[in-house]
């Protein structure tokens, strides 16, 4: 096993101590890459030198200035590592820096073509509110709870994935352009957030608050801006495609696929009127989908989306409000027996499981993941509680974040979910076998 040093160094002309705000940030790791995402106080140049252990003086050195503009940030796209490979790396101040911290992550492990998918956990949840007294609504103080960040930090997991809301722009952030970067850098920074950053890689997509107002859609005039906010403080594999912007993505982790969805960026008002004009994805992107559905080998596909996407009784935002778009995409995952299928999304202040029964076809699932650290939605749950679909007991109120355990091999494949309080305890827990996930000829 190989093991690298790195070192991030920070310094600017001109200024005395130039000190991290918030990072390092471990983003998108791969078998042989990995994004690094960092933000310093005071604007400058940014060093990072790394090397294998055992190779001190084999140093690969980078450098690039700070975005100034954004918040003094930048990524380091670090290439040329090796696969399943621990790395250790320390951020410091000055030009002759003595003490530093040492994190570590380690890239992905090269098993295909030689032996079973090895066993990994994903972390996930949404809606992280850090309150701001001066701007927030009068009365109780609507986020608390942050320790929760410090035990998903201390979790044997692998990899983290925000599903959205992961900040909340305010009145006074999201009424003129220049006032979106408040918001971000703020939330950002706060010191329970670190650790999480540096324990694993981590990905997001966005939902209505990191995105715009509240149940924001296309006709969020500073869309542009906010999509630029985004795409420079996570570190996801990519953004949108050259025929439609947005964020949306994959993640290949392992042997799962994660598609991160995009509904905001080309939405429609809620209250359009329904028919092929209202879309909350749009052409272009489910047609991106279905390729990636088509093409993709995993046992398991987690179709990512801030809202949810299974849900018929309920009254908030959903996917159930574009009918046209949505029934068509399912009849269409129906034709053509797409194996595997399981939704995932945030947005709803609580965590439940969804199962939908299909006519000659395997049910589909859909876990929700709600809420981080923003108020819960304890007084409207009688309502989720008369859904038909809801998988008996797993309706959760209270804060809380979601642990997928994936295990077994590589032909029966098994995923166990976890809905785990602030406290560490477990909520309840359910078993879905790959195998179950095809389709009955």
């Amino acid at each position: 096993m190989r093991t690298l040093i790195l070192f991030i160094l920070l310094s600017a002309p001109h200024v005395d101590a130039n000190t991290i705000k918030s990072g390092p940030m471990l983003g998108h790791t791969t078998l042989r890459a990995a994004n690094i995402w960092v933000q310093a106080k005071d604007k400058g140049e940014v060093k990072l030198h790394y090397w294998e252990k055992n190779q001190p003086k084999n140093i690969t050195k980078l450098s690039a200035l700070l975005n100034s503009e954004l918040g003094n940030i930048h990524t380091f796209k670090l290439s040329n590592l090796y696969p399943a490979t621990e790395y250790q790396y320390q951020v410091f101040f000055g030009k002759k820096p003595k003490k530093a911290k040492t994190f570590s992550f380690t890239t992905q492990k090269l098993w295909q073509w030689r032996e079973d998918p090895p066993e990994f956990s994903v972390l996930t949840g949404s809606c992280n509110f850090e309150n701001e007294a001066d701007f927030d609504r009068a009365g109780k103080p609507y986020g608390d709870g942050w320790e929760i960040f410090y035990r998903m930090a201390e979790e044997d997991a692998d990899m983290m994935l925000w599903l959205g809301d992961n900040w909340y722009y305010r009145e006074v952030d999201y009424t003129a352009e220049q006032s979106l970067l408040h918001r971000v850098m703020r939330d950002r920074s706060w010191p329970h957030l670190q650790p999480l950053m540096h324990s694993m890689p981590n990905y997001a997509i966005w939902d209505d608050h990191d995105y715009g107002p509240d149940n924001a859609a296309s006709d969020f005039i500073f869309k542009e801006k906010s999509l630029e906010l985004f795409k420079n403080y996570w570190a996801n594999p990519s953004y949108g495609m050259p025929e439609a912007e947005g964020i949306f993505s994959k993640v290949q982790f392992n042997d799962v696929d994660f598609f991160l969805m995009d509904g905001r960026y080309h939405r429609s008002h809620e209250k359009f009127p329904d028919g092929p004009e209202k879309i909350m994805y749009g052409k272009a992107q489910l047609t991106w989908l279905k390729n990636q559905l088509i093409a993709s080998k995993a046992p398991f596909k987690f179709i990512v989306g801030g809202n949810q996407m299974l849900n018929d009784h309920h009254p908030w935002e959903g996917w159930d409000k574009y009918r046209h778009e949505r029934d068509a995409f399912l009849q269409w995952l129906d034709d053509n027996k797409i194996p595997g299928i399981i939704f995932l999304s945030g947005d709803k202040h609580h965590s439940e499981l969804l199962k939908v029964y299909r006519g000659g076809n395997y049910p589909l699932h859909e876990l929700t993941c709600s809420p981080f650290t923003a108020g819960t939605h304890e007084h409207a749950l009688e309502n989720d509680l008369k859904n038909p679909s809801l998988v008996k007991g797993t309706l959760v109120g209270t804060k809380n974040y979601c642990k997928l355990d994936f295990k077994g091999p590589r032909k029966d494949r098994r995923l166990e979910i976890q809905v785990i309080g602030p406290e560490g305890q477990v909520h309840w827990t359910k078993t879905i076998n790959s195998s179950l996930l095809t389709s009955k000829e």
